[in-house]
């Protein structure tokens, strides 16, 4: 007879079930196709929708004790879909491409097999912090030029 407090390991190579979860997760969103979809048929709150369920991932993540800077590089990928799925139509087609579930998916493995975050991850936020400074001072730009025309 079994002992019901004793654990079982789970066997070299193989997915802990809640990985597993998350690739059904993404396998729905991104391969077929539904996050682009829900940004076509609800503009706008199916692209909110669609993050909402990517967050799935990202809480996974932190369950998981990922790296911070990861888990960053993860919510990176779901903002940036999110800003390419508000366009209409366009984002939806781009929304396929960009695909932000498969790529935090791919950070998750990445995470459960090595442990740790890369060099490459540090630069992927660094990067992204860079272009939102970048992005909000043009907008700053932008609003002084059109006052200074006004004026």
């Amino acid at each position: 007879m079994a002992d019901p407090m004793r654990y079982e390991l789970e066997p070299a190579g193989a997915l802990p079930p809640e990985l597993a979860r998350v690739r059904a997760v993404t396998r729905v969103l991104d391969r077929y196709m539904l996050d682009p979809l829900l940004g076509f048929v609800l503009p706008g709150a199916g692209d909110l929708l669609g993050s909402v369920i990517g967050m799935y991932l990202v809480v996974t993540a932190v369950r998981r004790k990922v790296a911070p800077v990861v888990i960053a590089r993860m919510l990176m990928n779901l903002a940036i879909d999110a800003a390419i799925g508000i366009v209409p139509l366009v984002g939806d087609l781009a929304d396929l491409a960009w695909k932000a579930n498969e790529k935090n998916l791919a950070l998750l493995e990445r995470h459960h097999a090595r442990g740790k975050a890369s060099a490459r991850d540090w630069l992927a936020v660094a990067g992204a912090a860079l272009a939102f400074v970048a992005v909000i001072g043009l907008a700053i730009w932008a609003i002084v030029a059109i006052v200074r025309r006004l004026a």
